[in-house]
């Protein structure tokens, strides 16, 4: 081993945010206290926002040493090696490229780009610089879809004959009203990629190809039912371009039949999200209270062979043990950890950008099957 890869392997890696907000941002809510949780990997080196004043008042509340200038600042500092986005879609593309050129490797929230050829141009930066980039689809690494992938592969269910998924998209997502203009009337405009198909439904493809495979071919409707939206501190009604309603169909590379529904808003029974894996021999049925596939913990329930009901498959320990009690913080932890173990041995573990890519090459292919869909003559 080279002396440069044992430092590598030694060393804690410095880390700073850019896009933190006291309270609300999920930054906030996942990253810092998944980072934490890996003190012995990581080492937050401070925050950047859209103005000092705004990072001094994270880096305050949060308890963090730092509250960089600009994000320019933050990149260049010597004690950043991996470098945070958190921030608003649209501005993925210029952060990651100015730290990638900065020899930074990078952790960026997904979707990864806004559209399929922005993901590329930041894929194609990092692997001619050589530098790991990983996207925040953190879903695949739940301890419940760990242990699904588990069970189908150890034949629970048979040979899988199909799958059928849907969800809510949650109050930010579809729901005709949005609690705050500034902060999240982006979310309403197709055009910034910030919509339930590329956030909820993304993720949730993510998940999917983890279990099934790769995507082999898809037909999509995508569909704007709430062509408003009321913001709730300005009384505006604001007009919507992003669909608030995803019906996807396709196969996987394995042959098995996927259906998707995602819906815009809050689901209003306890278990909103319905996920249901029929197989010749047995059913698995997840499920979860927000209504999709992330940020809360997921329940599995199961029946095969001669079983008339389905009954709880509890999640064993070890899928759990030694990660923060909070989903969000646990998953984002479990990615974290992923990335520091590529890192220092030149593993593929944490999804990277290419695998980002490849999650924006279904979405766009999602798109392209919307805008070509064939109408019916009526007699």
């Amino acid at each position: 081993m080279k002396d440069n890869q044992i430092i590598l392997t030694r060393k804690r890696f410095g880390v700073g945010i850019v896009g933190l907000q006291p309270g609300r941002s999920w930054a906030t809510r996942s990253h810092v206290p998944a980072l934490r949780a890996l003190s012995n990997s990581y080492r937050i080196i401070g925050v950047a926002n859209t103005s000092k004043a705004s990072a001094e008042e994270a880096a305050a509340a949060l308890g963090l040493h730092r509250a960089f200038s600009d994000v320019a600042d933050l990149i260049a500092s010597p004690d950043v090696d991996v470098v945070t986005v958190t921030v608003k879609v649209p501005h993925h593309l210029e952060i990651v490229k100015a730290a990638i050129e900065a020899g930074k490797h990078v952790y960026c929230e997904w979707p990864l780009g806004n559209g399929l050829a922005e993901a590329e141009e930041m894929a194609a930066l990092a692997r001619a610089k050589g530098i790991l980039g990983v996207v925040g689809t953190q879903a695949p690494l739940a301890a419940e879809v760990e242990y699904l992938k588990q069970l189908i592969a150890d034949g629970f269910v048979g040979e899988v004959l199909s799958t059928t998924l849907v969800g809510w998209g949650g109050q930010l997502q579809g729901s005709g009203f949005i609690p705050d203009k500034k902060i999240y009337g982006y979310l309403l405009d197709r055009t910034n990629g910030a919509t339930l198909l590329t956030i909820p439904v993304g993720h949730t493809l993510a998940a999917l190809r983890h279990v099934f495979g790769e995507v082999a071919e898809v037909s999509s409707v995508l569909a704007i039912r709430r062509a408003k939206a009321l913001a709730v501190d300005t009384g505006e009604t604001l007009p919507v371009t992003a669909p608030d309603q995803v019906l996807i169909s396709g196969t996987f590379v394995t042959g098995v039949p996927v259906s998707i529904h995602y819906r815009g808003g809050a689901a209003r029974n306890p278990e909103g999200l319905f996920w249901e894996i029929n197989g010749t021999e047995g059913d698995i049925r997840v499920s979860g209270p927000s209504g999709h596939t992330q940020m809360v913990q997921l329940s599995l329930e199961g029946a095969r062979g001669s079983e008339k009901t389905l009954r709880p498959l509890e999640v064993p320990v070890s899928f759990r043990s030694g990660w923060p009690e909070d989903v969000e913080a646990g998953n984002v932890a479990r990615l974290y950890a992923r990335m520091a173990h590529d890192l220092r041995e030149g593993t593929h573990l944490a999804p990277n950008f290419e695998d980002a890519v490849a999650l924006h090459r279904v979405i766009a292919a999602i798109e392209r099957s919307a805008e070509t869909r064939a109408s019916i003559a009526l007699a």
